[in-house]
């Protein structure tokens, strides 16, 4: 027992850790299974102690025990294999020789978690013949015809527990320590409209059941169907691994299954692309102000044309939403420099919002806000053609990928003198590409130690203290994205925030907006699913601003809500000007 924060707050993640730590590292194609039972505090530890012993002589060696001690309430988890008869056997002796325990210290086989399958044949052992009655005359008077549920609670049979047992077959190595929890789900931005990660990993273990006892025709329809549902419409936005027990990044095997499947003409094409990186998002600005000085019917009927004819996962769908063409990014020396600037490309491809005070978008606004605060910062030679890598990644292009990340990472560790300086970048989705090229190359020995930085944390601590906010804001809508929430930094997003408008609001809903770089282009129908509760809510009532903290989200919610959004660093230069 202890009183000291630091000591608390260490025992409690060791303590939380325990599930994630032994679930995550279980064997593949084992079952996590998670118990929860109660007795009478005073036998709590004799039954922990018996329960030690049972793990032992059952031979389940890496059982952990945890729950809450004061209220007699224990769980525990085992790792089993459902699909090897001694293992099944082996359950069946553990669970009747638990069974026996926590009944004889005057427990109870459930205590917070509810009673299911599993426990459902003891539920006549612990409650007795007449309560068990009364039971069966209630099931029998609100469900004549047994459809609710039959079995899950009343159960007759006593061997129940071991039928329809669902087995883990080793699939990937990125999800196969996936427990099913579902916990996954309600931050998964497709969930409305297709599947959720939890629903992606399920399907991808029936394919591989489906195959193992020779089901080809039920493989070959899973298959063609996951395409659409398990991989196209994926945000790969990683917002999985926020709420992921053992940290499973679903968009891992997205974009694995992605590149297994890559068109090889389209991976050159995307690695030609790489080498001449300027053109191309010059040429994609340029083509987004053209389309944009025409009516607007005229652009999205060529694209659909194009999409019937080339496919929707080639040919992005043209949006009235969208803006004209940004500014070629061009380098700025500065001999004082505190840090580098990496400008985002989506900054050259899309232009700044159209709204008054827009200026040049972000990347001037961050750099107004640096002049004034006196902070130097210098974009590095070369910035035309770089890239954070995501575009990419996350289709699956891996030869274009390499190609980026070794002149990228050679670039910025030339420009910030040997990683002495941290990279600026003004885009979220940017920002967490440019530390996953980073991770994925290995942390090698010619560029160790870069830092990358998102802008609104670098403005926060070093930029805000040294300006004066004159002209505040009434209300501010907020749209956090997901690199931020991964990045953590939605706290100096909302500082910044706070530091212009009296009043900042987050629906309550609040998710991914699943525009996903292209994606909201390519499959518009995903953005719209995913934002359409937080627009409903934002809906509600006027904002005097609309902001985030990365380009395409602020189109995709713009789209959503009928409402411009901007970053929300053009909203603090206006205010300090």
């Amino acid at each position: 027992m202890t009183s000291a924060a630091k000591d608390r707050a260490a025992m409690w993640h060791l303590r939380k850790g325990l599930y994630t730590t032994v679930a995550g590292a279980r064997p593949s194609g084992t079952n996590a299974l998670l118990e929860d039972i109660v007795v009478p505090v005073p036998s709590l530890a004799s039954t922990c102690g018996e329960l030690s012993r049972l793990f032992t002589e059952h031979r389940y060696r890496d059982s952990v025990i945890f729950g809450h001690a004061k209220d007699g309430n224990v769980h525990f988890m085992l790792n089993e294999r459902f699909d090897d008869p001694a293992e099944l056997a082996r359950y069946q002796a553990f669970t009747e020789d638990m069974v026996d325990l926590v009944l004889g210290n005057g427990g109870s086989l459930k205590a917070e978690h509810g009673t299911g399958r599993i426990m459902a044949a003891f539920v006549r052992r612990q409650y007795g013949d007449e309560l068990y009655a009364v039971m069966r005359e209630l099931k029998a008077l609100i469900d004549p015809p047994n459809l609710l549920n039959p079995g899950v609670l009343i159960n007759d049979d006593p061997l129940s527990y071991i039928a329809d047992l669902k087995v883990a077959p080793t699939v990937e190595a990125e999800v196969d320590r996936c427990v099913e929890c579902g916990y996954c789900e309600p931050v998964c931005p497709s969930k409305d409209l297709t599947t959720t990660p939890r629903q992606r990993i399920v399907l991808r273990r029936e394919i591989a059941a489906a195959e193992a006892r020779g089901d080809t025709a039920l493989a070959k329809e899973l298959r063609r169907d996951y395409d659409y549902d398990g991989v196209q419409t994926c945000a790969a936005d990683g917002m999985c691994v926020t709420a992921c027990p053992v940290l499973i990044n679903t968009g891992d095997l997205v974009r694995r299954l992605r590149q297994e499947n890559a068109n090889p003409v389209a991976d050159l094409g995307w690695k030609s692309a790489a080498g001449h990186w300027s053109t191309v998002t010059v040429a994609g600005g340029m083509a987004l102000s053209l389309a944009k000085a025409m009516p607007p019917l005229l652009p999205k009927a060529a694209t659909a044309v194009a999409r019937a004819v080339a496919g929707s996962e080639t040919v992005p769908a043209y949006e009235t939403v969208l803006p004209a063409g940004g500014s070629k990014r061009k380098p700025l020396e500065s001999p004082a420099a505190v840090a580098v600037y990496f400008p985002a490309c989506i900054g050259t491809m899309f232009g700044p919002a159209e709204a008054d005070g827009a200026g040049g978008g972000v990347s001037a606004a961050f750099l107004e806000l640096c002049g004034r605060a006196g902070v130097d910062v210098r974009i590095p030679a070369g910035i035309g053609d770089l890239c954070c890598g995501t575009p990419w990644k996350s289709k699956g292009f891996a030869k274009g990928y390499s190609v980026m990340t070794e002149r990228v990472l050679a670039n910025l560790w030339e420009a910030t003198g040997g990683g002495a300086l941290p990279v600026v970048c003004d885009a979220a989705s940017c920002t967490e590409g440019l530390d996953t090229m980073k991770r994925l190359a290995g942390e090698s020995p010619e560029y160790p130690g870069l830092m990358f930085v998102d802008s609104v944390e670098f403005v926060r601590d070093t930029v805000l203290p040294q300006l004066e906010v004159t002209r505040r804001l009434p209300s501010m809508a907020l749209h956090p994205t997901c690199s931020s929430t991964q990045l953590g930094a939605n706290e100096a997003l909302h500082a910044l925030a706070d530091a212009v408008a009296d009043d900042v609001f987050v629906p309550p809903s609040w998710g991914c907006c699943a525009f996903a770089g292209d994606r909201g282009l390519l499959h518009p129908e995903l953005t719209e699913s995913a934002t359409d509760s937080q627009a409903a809510e934002i809906n509600e009532r006027e904002f005097a601003a609309y902001a985030s903290v990365n380009r395409t989200c602020e189109i995709g919610m713009s789209k959503a809500t009928g409402h411009t959004y901007r970053h929300v660093l053009e909203y603090l230069a206006e205010a300090t000007r």
